[in-house]
């Protein structure tokens, strides 16, 4: 898993800091961290420069940056430039990381990333976690993160923060699973089962996916529906650069729109959902295959060899993707759409009958349909880097907080 430098941010960027000096501080502190991350080395002078600061001003905000761990110095540019070469400063490559992990119906993922956004410790198990309790799940959880903890401590890293990645509705307080109903989870405090000695958060799976789109991917554009499929699918709303919550955070439920309303059964509690229709185990009924370890692979080799049933159940899963998306489309009036997770994978026999409905249902000019280069790595990505990000946003809470204790007394 590889990830490329992060993308800058306009200023101010990020959670509101107070409108007071040390504000301001915290601020510019982040304004030079992002104009660095963004350019991958630069020196003091041409920092101040694109933020607009004085030199002094900026150095002082580089060497706080620089005892914290954040930055590091290079040595001098390369030469060919005029007047006295400059110190190049980087990002540091050691120092705080983010740490992502993904719930998935079938494995659990966890990964680290550190502040260039490079991928520096991964783990995952298969298997499934359907019907499964939750402690068993989260005790499983929580020993791949102190092994990619502890492999990312011996490579000079240490854990900012650590996110979370399910497929189920999450509070807006950023720590319950209202419901995951392919998990059957209600009313789940991650936070608090988890119980790790830094700042922990959980999300959607298709919010963090939508995130790592952004940050992550190739000409993304700020407005843009993102969906993403495993046994269910879901979807993320960006707007202007931002995710579209919702009033409780539930916004994105696109797998239980329904889309023919007398269809079968779905585990949410209504009949005819898109997943019944489009979600893997639904596509895999459709083609008369069984489950396997490598659903998603199956799939794509069938229908590359050109077996007429896959192909079919393709199609049909493709036309009721674009029928639900119509409805979004028409409402939100997005830029493009983005298919990540498996719909990514299985995209050349999706795309033909989903373009189709858009373009016959959508009632403007047709929504442009991208395919994610990041596939079904997306949401843990996208949990990793979140963390690393919120560093970005205001790193002098990490000299604040400072470097968390992982020795015996750690509950990890």
């Amino acid at each position: 898993m590889t990830a490329p430098l992060h993308k800058a941010r306009p200023a101010g960027a990020g959670r509101a800091l107070p409108d007071t000096q040390q504000g301001m501080r915290r601020r510019n502190l982040a304004r030079v961290m992002h104009t660095v991350s963004a350019a991958g080395t630069l020196s003091r002078a041409a920092v101040a420069s694109r933020i607009g600061l004085t030199r002094a001003a900026v150095s002082t905000l580089v060497e706080e940056l620089i005892r914290t761990g954040l930055l590091e110095e290079l040595g001098p540019e390369r030469p060919g430039r005029v007047g006295r070469p400059g110190s190049a400063l980087a990002v540091s490559g050691r120092g705080p990381a983010g740490i992502g992990a993904e719930v998935g119906v079938d494995h659990l993922a966890v990964c680290a990333v550190d502040l260039r956004g490079e991928v520096r410790s991964t783990a995952t198990r298969h298997g499934t976690n359907r019907g499964r309790a939750v402690q068993p799940v989260v005790d499983e959880l929580r020993e791949l993160v102190r092994g990619v903890v502890a492999e990312a401590e011996r490579a000079g890293l240490w854990p900012a923060g650590l996110a979370v990645a399910v497929p189920g509705l999450v509070a807006r307080d950023a720590r319950t699973v209202v419901r995951a109903p392919n998990l059957d989870w209600r009313d789940t405090d991650l936070t608090g089962l988890l119980d790790v000695p830094f700042p922990l958060s959980v999300g959607n799976e298709a919010n963090f996916g939508a995130l790592a789109e952004l940050w992550l991917g190739e000409g993304t554009p700020r407005d843009f529906l993102h969906v993403s499929a495993e046994i269910g699918i879901g979807a993320a709303v960006v707007v202007d650069g931002g995710l579209l919550h919702g009033t409780r955070g539930f916004a994105g439920e696109l797998g239980h729109v329904p889309v023919r309303p007398d269809g079968p059964e779905c585990p949410c509690g209504s009949r005819g959902c898109l997943e019944q229709y489009a979600g893997e185990e639904a596509v895999l009924r459709a083609a008369g295959l069984g489950p396997g370890a490598d659903r998603v692979g199956l799939l794509a080799e069938r229908a590359a060899a050109g077996d007429a049933d896959v192909r079919r159940a393709l199609r049909d899963a493709g036309t009721a993707l674009g029928v639900a998306l119509t409805g979004a489309v028409n409402l939100l009036d997005p830029e493009s759409v983005v298919l990540g997770g498996a719909l990514a994978a299985l995209a050349p026999w999706l795309l033909p009958s989903l373009e189709s409905e858009l373009d016959r249902r959508t009632a403007g000019p047709a929504c442009p349909v991208a395919v994610s280069r990041l596939g079904s790595e997306g949401p843990l990505l996208g949990a990793a880097h979140s963390v690393v990000r919120a560093v970005l946003d205001d790193p002098g809470v990490v000299a604040e907080r400072g470097e968390p204790r992982m020795g015996p007394g750690s509950s990890l």
